[in-house]
């Protein structure tokens, strides 16, 4: 995938913005939204001047990958010693630097005391926090189009796997052929493990699959993605095994009300607290408030978990034209089960775009 150049211009201006001459791009997600690069030991030095050429750092291994990755505007610099300290140093050749910005986040407190005496009297070391991931917020059309078929390849996978029913598998023995069905569809990887989670299990939202037989009469969770062209997918379906109680059709219920009461207040110009507000107050109508115990959602892109996020204390800019989001609702009953529904949602200057196929009433997966 080639880079907008648009990218590099839109983070040099946010390091001017902040006042800074340099900033320091070292997360492996930032990395590849900023240059294209793919591998796994690199970083960034951007400067506030969009017509300077960058500096990017990477060792022996991925020199010749770095060649092809980067576009015009990138000098590649060989380093002899870790990146964020001795080997930075040697790329800079001791020149002056000025103020420049690195995220917290992204850094120990070792690799900061190595680049603080690396960089020395060249350089004023910054917190900019997040500067570069908030950029990665609002996606362009072909970011969008990637998150799609990502999204589209999981979904498939999945209702290939459930065509040979749930009652009688495992979970374990459901989530691996979840995770072949994945890689044998063309994804690179899955984006995190699949969670499959029967009956009371299902109660717990990052429950991990056991090898228990899912029997019938159980709501069964599933949360699954895929990874393809460095873009994630998110999805969440619970599925009910035969016949399932009324209190359990009943939560689902509620559960998809709040899903779609999430949807439809994603808009340009509402937070991510607002969005939430709008979801979680389904649930509270409905007495199981506190069985709703974490956020509505989270951004999705090159990572799978990423700002803006959708909760109570969670993001409090506005959402843009173009921000890819999860709405996932939940209500977990301890010792019982458990449902949560998620569909992945672009933001639009309209209607939002729901790029989750899959169906969200209660499907009979038995």
């Amino acid at each position: 995938m080639s880079v907008p150049p648009e990218r590099r211009e839109r983070l040099s201006r946010a390091v001017a913005g902040e006042g800074l001459d340099q900033l320091i791009v070292a997360d492996g997600h930032d990395l590849r939204w900023l240059t294209g690069f793919s591998g796994t030991s690199g970083l960034a030095l951007c400067p506030a001047d969009p017509a300077a050429p960058g500096l990017f750092v990477t060792d022996f291994r991925y020199v010749e990958q770095a060649g092809e990755q980067l576009g015009d505007g990138w000098t590649i610099e060989r380093a002899r010693r870790d990146l964020l300290g001795a080997g930075l140093g040697e790329a800079t050749g001791g020149r002056e630097l000025g103020r420049v910005g690195f995220d917290p986040g992204q850094v120990t407190v070792a690799q900061l005391a190595d680049l603080t005496e690396a960089l020395g009297t060249t350089a004023e070391l910054v917190e900019a926090p997040g500067l570069a991931s908030r950029l990665r917020e609002v996606k362009d059309e072909e970011e969008v189009e990637r998150i799609g078929a990502a999204t589209r390849l999981a979904d498939e996978a999945l209702e290939s796997v459930l065509a040979a029913g749930l009652e009688g598998r495992t979970e374990r023995e459901v989530a691996v052929a979840l995770e072949l069905a994945i890689i044998g569809a063309g994804a690179e990887s899955l984006s995190f493990p699949p969670i499959v989670a029967a009956g009371a299990h299902g109660a717990l939202p990052h429950a991990e699959p056991r090898d228990v037989r899912i029997t019938a009469g159980e709501m069964v969770t599933i949360d699954w993605g895929a990874t393809l062209d460095g873009y994630c997918s998110d999805c969440t379906r619970t599925f009910a095994v035969g016949e399932v109680g009324s209190r359990e059709r009943e939560v689902y219920g509620i559960v998809n009300d709040a899903r779609a009461a999430g949807i439809a207040a994603l808009a340009p110009g509402r937070t991510g607290r607002e969005v939430d507000a709008s979801a979680r107050e389904v649930i509270d109508a409905a007495g199981y408030g506190e069985h709703f115990g974490h956020g509505l959602g989270h951004g999705v892109g090159l990572d799978v978990h990423e700002e803006p996020r959708l909760s109570p204390r969670g993001s409090t800019h506005p959402l843009e034209e173009g921000t890819v989001v999860t709405v996932e609702p939940g209500v977990y009953l301890p010792g019982s089960f458990g449902v949560r529904i998620e569909d992945l949602v672009v933001v639009t200057g309209g209607e939002p775009l729901v790029l989750t196929s899959m169906d969200r009433e209660l499907v009979d997966a038995g």
